[in-house]
């Protein structure tokens, strides 16, 4: 029973320690040509928040400009 305890908790630190950091893409078409912007070692949601952030400022100059993660 205790190895069972010390196995669980050493399973909880590592979920606790592991990052949920991953690299992202964002892939934007504006006038027909692709960009591709790369966000490194980010959380997803902010990698989503910049990449909206990109589409905004690029709609600026073409109205049917559009990005995806």
């Amino acid at each position: 029973m205790k190895n069972l305890m010390i196995l669980a908790a050493a399973i909880c630190m590592m979920v606790a320690f592991s990052s949920c950091k991953k690299d992202y893409t964002c892939s934007c078409t504006v006038a027909g040509t692709t960009i591709l912007v790369e966000y490194e070692g980010v959380k997803k949601g902010d990698a989503e928040d910049a990449c909206s952030a990109a589409e905004a400022t690029y709609k600026l100059g073409d109205p049917e400009a559009t990005c995806t993660l």
